[in-house]
């Protein structure tokens, strides 16, 4: 599987070029690539991605579906307050 990697892809963009790249990396994952996206975001991340994984410290803190996610629940877990999952 090829994977490609986003950093903070909307970071400073209008929102037509927004909308534009929503498309683009949602055509990308309809296609069967992997995509993984970090972003400050996090409304962004939620209404784009299907699993999230949560890191802090450079160390794994949590993994969510997208139906048990919610920005209460990053927040908690990027400030170790909530663990979830297991260790990668």
């Amino acid at each position: 599987m090829k994977v490609v990697f986003f950093d903070e892809p909307t970071r400073g963009i209008d929102v037509g070029a927004k909308a534009e790249i929503y498309r683009l990396i949602s055509e990308m994952a309809e296609s069967g690539l992997g995509v993984v996206m970090v972003s400050s975001e996090m409304p962004e991340l939620i209404a784009m991605c299907d699993r999230f994984l949560v890191l802090s410290g450079g160390k794994y803190r949590a993994e969510y579906s997208k139906a048990e996610v919610s920005q209460e629940k990053i927040m908690r877990a990027a400030t170790f307050t909530e663990r979830v999952g297991e260790s990668l």
